[in-house]
């Protein structure tokens, strides 16, 4: 989920000397593209053994996800970051034949969406996508905060966990609230390492370096949108003050799927 501490957990993850963790990555969309391709083009449609080029296409979607991680590092453990991973299991499953390592961070819908509007409100200079006057859109807190929730990237993200959800796929991710990662974050880090069979290391959560970067200029809503703080502190739950408590009843009830999912709400 956006402003749900994946950056952050990028940074801890490359206190270790083994990993190398990317800021926001794109190989899984070359392959999203590459896919199409495959599905599309004459060439492959023409061919008269399907199965054969199945499983070429598996293969070469396999050696390509290494191949591109073997150029970015000579470590042992590549974590590269994206949100389409966590909507594409069963295709990853059936390239990499194995089951892959999915780690979703989430946070509570109301404090995503209170991100979203202090972003909103720190850059008055700018045009935001989020205020449409003519169409009396974004033109209230509330009708704001409908405007997070159903468009991209929230919205994108809501779809792919739900789908995950009803397809039972669930159990094939990590997920990791944002909350407890920064209020036990060793407690956090243990378990998860556990899950995903990497032995347990020593992170100072006390100065957590910066060492990814991105060009945040390209998404017109803030240019520190992936600056993380040096030290691991508890998420402050100031939603209410920004939102209001209307907006905040809503989002429980429209999205109670997720929030009860997470424990949110009850």
């Amino acid at each position: 989920m956006p402003r749900s501490c994946s950056t952050l957990l990028q940074n801890i993850f490359n206190q270790r000397p083994d990993t190398y963790a990317t800021p926001t990555d794109g190989v899984i969309e070359l392959l999203a593209g590459a896919k199409e391709r495959f599905t599309n083009s004459d060439e492959f449609r023409a061919s008269k053994d399907q199965d054969l080029m199945l499983k070429a296409w598996r293969n070469f979607a396999k050696k390509g996800i290494h191949g591109y991680a073997e150029a970015l590092t000579d470590k042992e453990n590549v974590v590269l970051k994206g949100r389409a991973y966590k909507g594409n299991i069963i295709w990853m499953q059936n390239f990499l034949q194995e089951d892959p390592k999915i780690i979703c961070m989430v946070r509570n819908l109301k404090s995503i969406a209170a991100s979203f509007e202090k972003m909103y409100r720190k850059n008055p200079d700018k045009t935001s996508q989020w205020y449409i006057p003519h169409e009396t859109r974004g033109t209230t807190v509330d009708k704001r905060v409908d405007m997070y929730m159903k468009n991209i990237p929230v919205s994108i993200s809501l779809d792919q966990i739900l789908d995950g959800l009803q397809q039972g796929l669930d159990s094939k991710m990590l997920y990791i609230r944002a909350e407890d990662l920064t209020s036990t974050p060793k407690t956090i880090m243990n378990e998860l390492y556990e899950r995903i069979g990497l032995s347990p290391f020593e992170h100072n959560f006390d100065y957590i370096e910066q060492t990814t970067h991105e060009n945040d200029v390209i998404h017109g809503l803030d240019n520190e949108l992936h600056k993380i703080k040096n030290k691991i502190e508890p998420l402050k739950e100031d939603y209410v003050e920004i939102l209001g408590i209307d907006a905040c009843n809503f989002i429980d009830t429209e999205y109670a799927w997720y929030q009860k999912y997470f424990g949110y709400i009850n």
